[in-house]
This record gives C-alpha cells, sequence and structure tokens, in this order.
C-alpha cells in the first residue's frame, strides 16, 4: 500500500509542477526540449534560458535531496557505465525520433488531449515494455 501512495504523491506534485510552469510560464515541461534549449549555443535558440537552467537545476536538486534523506530509495545500478551510456544515446535518438520525450508527450500532451502525444506515449510504454522483456528487469 505504501508504493501505491508514494506512486501516487510522486504523480501528483509532476503533474502539479507541470501544471504550474504552464500556468505561470506558458511553457510544456518537456525536460528534452527545456535540456536542448539550455544547451543551444548562445546567441541560437531561445533568449529565454534562465528559467530553463533553474528547472534544470530544480531536477537536479530534487535528486540530491532524496538521495540525501533517504538513499535507501534509490536502488543501486549494477549495469556497466558504457550500457548506460548507450542507454542514453538510445533514448536520446527517440526523443528525437518522437519530437519530444515521456514528460512532454506523456504528462503535458495527454493533458492537453492530444492524440499525437497519445500515440507517442503508447509506443514509448510499448517499446520501453519489449525493451524491459528482451534486457531483463534487473536494475
Amino acid at each position: 500500500m505504501k508504493d501505491v501512495v508514494l506512486a501516487l504523491v510522486g504523480g501528483a506534485m509532476i503533474g502539479a509542477a507541470a501544471g504550474l510552469l504552464l500556468l505561470f510560464l506558458g511553457r510544456i515541461a518537456g525536460v528534452s526540449g527545456i535540456f536542448a534549449g539550455a544547451m543551444l549555443p548562445l546567441g541560437q535558440g531561445p533568449v529565454d534560458r534562465r528559467w530553463r537552467f533553474e528547472f534544470l537545476a530544480g531536477l537536479l536538486a530534487g535528486g540530491l535531496v532524496v538521495a540525501s534523506v533517504a538513499p535507501e530509495a534509490i536502488p543501486p545500478s549494477t549495469k556497466d557505465a558504457w550500457i548506460l551510456a548507450w542507454a542514453g544515446v538510445l533514448v536520446g535518438l527517440g526523443v528525437g525520433f518522437g519530437e519530444g520525450c515521456t514528460s512532454g508527450h506523456g504528462v503535458c500532451g495527454i493533458g492537453r488531449l492530444s492524440v499525437r502525444s497519445l500515440v507517442a506515449t503508447v509506443v514509448f510504454v510499448a517499446v520501453g515494455m519489449m525493451t524491459a522483456s528482451w534486457i531483463g528487469s534487473s536494475t
């Protein structure tokens, strides 16, 4: 029961954060787009980078807080660093092909009743399930 409550609270916090970003800044909480916009060379892309860096800093700070307050909540990884690096590359490619990430499509897009985001999220979940079944479920 505790896991269900924690999942509900975590989901509500993610939804609230996405809603507040949309309400106050008029921006979609698509983390890959936020990151990409923050990393463009100066003079290219959006001029409003400050909120992007603040958003990304908040994500990092949240992880650091959890790691320091409840380190048992973060399971150790048994995978080699090169496997994790390749996984990151594949996720990045998927974000490019899907024109967005799980937060942009799954959290914000579905909340805005976007059919495109619904389709993208179904594909993300299906491919993720197939990959987990193929590779195995160990962390």
